[in-house]
């Protein structure tokens, strides 16, 4: 990071845009950690766990685009205040009543899936405040909220053993109070932000084939990520024998690697180009799952390799996301709900066929293979778009020649 980015736009909102992100995404995910609690309360099999856990992931993908559609026109900061009143509520609501049946999760699942469309907050927030050269680094930084999954992977297990699964979603609304105020205090409107457009302004991004092509990168990326942050706990447990807390701990190590490194992916785009670093995040994730399917007999081989494989997945997030703003400058605040839509998509994806191959086969390798698979099918996605875009920019090089002479004739 240089001095230039240090000056280019509004670190108060940045730092308010990661914080907002952090904690809602802590309350995103957190039927992942506390699932082995809830299963066993619930008497849950595998298939109904990783629905479970999935419910929440594919709520925040559709509650994307809705706050996505608000951010435009109203503006990052009111949507995130006002979608951050209703999440505490319910949460304090579910406490309340204390219920205790798997369709009231499918209710929770709602409050937890607005929790998570904070990604169409606070990305254009941070987005709007920032040149296009810093794109990635800004985009990095507030993404990096991720972290919020860790932080609910390493403390949810342990306390729901002291104090119930039920008590922890009550405590979860405290953190988003605190993050409340400081989000109100800190965070501001960029002047620069793109001007509200209607709801007929969708129609023609989705028309556009880079529109699809981004939604299914980030559902590889993002979806990769958090649907391992929403499983892991329980995979550990199952599949390895780890205790509620040591298989929290365990998640919380590989979520915070895939975390972090998003700025690093977004600054290593900004340097070489998204398309070259993407390249290699999808080759590197592609491998690391085809292992995992194929199976690793201890939780020592199998931890490592998991980290690896959120290495490139995080950073791989931060470098879609560098891409995203050349592409649609004008349109930020759609494409960021319509692309962490698919992420939230890819998510749900993993996390559920992760539990319906378990039931099924009795393993969950052929979920691992198959999102390997999926990893490929990008990176040959990425690889034709590369080849297009460059057509198309020798393309309008040429032309802007012609006119040149033309104009000197």
């Amino acid at each position: 990071m240089d001095r230039g980015f240090l000056k280019a736009g509004h670190l108060p909102t940045l730092f308010a845009a990661f914080l907002y992100f952090d904690i809602s995404f802590m309350v995103w995910v957190l039927l992942g950690p506390l699932g082995i609690s809830i299963a066993q309360d619930l008497h849950l099999n595998a298939a109904q766990k990783g629905f479970m856990v999935a419910t929440p992931v594919l709520a925040g993908a559709i509650l994307r685009v809705v706050l996505g559609a608000f951010v435009d026109r109203y503006g990052a900061r009111r949507v995130g205040i006002a979608a951050q009143i209703v999440v505490i509520a319910g949460l304090v609501t579910t406490w309340f009543i204390a219920p205790h049946s798997y369709e009231f999760m499918f209710a929770l699942a709602l409050v937890l899936g607005l929790a998570g469309a904070s990604f169409a907050v606070a990305l254009p927030l941070a987005s709007s405040w920032y040149p296009p050269h810093y794109q990635g680094t800004a985009l990095g930084i507030a993404g990096a909220g991720n972290s919020g999954t860790a932080l609910a992977a390493l403390f949810a297990p342990g306390l729901s053993v002291l104090y119930g699964w039920l008590n922890v979603i009550g405590l979860a609304a405290i953190p988003l109070m605190i993050v409340l105020v400081i989000f109100i205090v800190l965070a501001k409107d960029s002047p620069r932000r793109p001007a509200a457009r209607p709801l007929s302004a969708w129609l023609p991004l989705l028309k556009k084939a880079d529109c699809w092509w981004f939604m299914f990168f980030y559902s590889v990326t993002f979806g990769g990520f958090v649907g391992l942050a929403s499983s892991l706990t329980i995979y550990f447990n199952d599949q390895y024998g780890l205790a509620p807390t040591w298989a929290g701990t365990c998640t919380a190590l590989v979520v915070f690697a895939g975390s972090f490194v998003r700025p690093v992916g977004g600054a290593i785009a900004d340097r070489v180009g998204g398309v070259k670093a993407l390249i290699v995040f999808y080759i590197g994730a592609a491998i690391v799952f085809a292992i995992v399917g194929a199976g690793l007999p201890s939780m020592w081989l199998a931890l490592p390799v998991f980290i690896l494989g959120m290495l490139a997945l995080g950073m791989g997030n931060g470098a879609v996301f560098q891409l995203v703003p050349q592409h649609f400058a004008h349109s930020i605040g759609i494409m960021t709900g319509l692309v962490g839509m698919s992420g939230g998509v890819g998510g749900f994806y993993l996390a559920s066929s992760l539990g319906a191959s378990r039931q099924l086969t009795g393993s969950y390798g052929p979920g691992f293979l198959l999102f390997s698979l999926l990893a490929v099918l990008a990176l040959l996605g990425l690889l034709y778009c590369q080849r297009r875009w460059r057509s198309a920019s020798e393309e309008a090089i040429s032309g802007a020649d012609m006119g040149k002479v033309a104009g000197a004739a």
